[in-house]
């Protein structure tokens, strides 16, 4: 991989790493627009202020943006979020994994 494949890694996962920010794009992946309230909401625990600090950083990012109807993923962000998803099947293996480990240990 080369520095600059790992300095755009570096950059996303920065972005990612924010408190809540895959929880914005999680939300929003139905493809649905979502009202500021709507996605907060959906979101679940986070302030306004925090959202509105989200929301920020992922449209400067192209990731998500604002129309009429609310806040929507870009295609950008839709392709991010697919292959965000393609960790669930990985994360139900090692979370059961991780329960044999825990019922062996005992």
């Amino acid at each position: 991989m080369s520095s600059k494949d790992n300095a755009a890694i570096h950059q996303l996962l920065g972005l990612l790493e924010s408190r809540y920010a895959i929880r914005v794009l999680w939300a929003l992946k139905d493809g649905h627009p979502q009202t500021f309230r709507l996605l907060q909401d959906s979101v679940g625990g986070i302030t306004p202020n925090t959202l509105n600090t989200r929301l920020k950083e992922l449209r400067a990012a192209m990731l998500v943006t604002h129309g009429s109807d609310g806040y929507f993923l870009t295609p950008q962000g839709t392709d991010l979020v697919r292959r965000v998803s393609e960790l669930g099947s990985f994360a139900t293996k090692w979370a059961a994994n991780q329960s044999k480990k825990i019922s062996q240990a005992k």
